[in-house]
């Protein structure tokens, strides 16, 4: 059985157990369960630095404060989750790096600062719009490279490129 060029094979992508790109089809739910995760464990390493401290007060960013959480961590579930579910996506599409390391760095650093700093909602909104912008970046970059780099191929019956 062949595949059409362009989606996942041993030849033309990498596998998904090393650090190299590659393409991640697959059902549906499965990419929901996958957004939900790394944004669940995003946020949660988030609230969980900012409800705890081994050092002394004075340095580093302040501590949560134990009222008004949730509108932090669900603006910010949100935004991970818009964020995951746009590099997923394009991971179903073309080889991306690293999007599930993307959307946890992106959800961990809002929701610590916003849980350590307490912004207003404009500026929460702005950068939720910040990390959302970087993401879809990422999204931009990969697309570009990926269909590029599948336009210029020629495909033998095999599904394997040809010399």
């Amino acid at each position: 059985m062949t595949e059409p060029p362009g989606f996942s094979g041993p030849d033309n992508c990498a596998s998904s157990d090393g650090g190299e790109a590659s393409l991640r089809p697959g059902p549906l739910w499965r990419h929901a369960l996958w957004a939900a995760g790394v944004t669940i464990l995003g946020v949660g390493l988030g609230w969980a630095g900012a409800s705890f401290r081994s050092g002394p007060d004075e340095f580093g960013m302040p501590l949560a404060a134990p009222e008004q959480v949730r509108p932090y961590l669900l603006a910010w579930t949100a935004t991970g989750l818009t964020a995951a579910a746009a590099l997923r996506a394009v991971a179903a599409r073309v080889p991306l790096h690293g999007p599930d390391a993307l959307v946890v760095i992106l959800t961990f650093m809002g929701t610590r600062l916003s849980l350590g700093f307490r912004p207003e909602p404009p500026v929460l909104a702005a950068s939720a719009a910040a990390a959302l912008t970087a993401a879809f970046i990422w999204c931009a970059l990969a697309l570009r490279r990926g269909f590029r780099g599948y336009r210029g191929r020629r495909v033998t019956s095999g599904g394997r490129e040809a010399d």
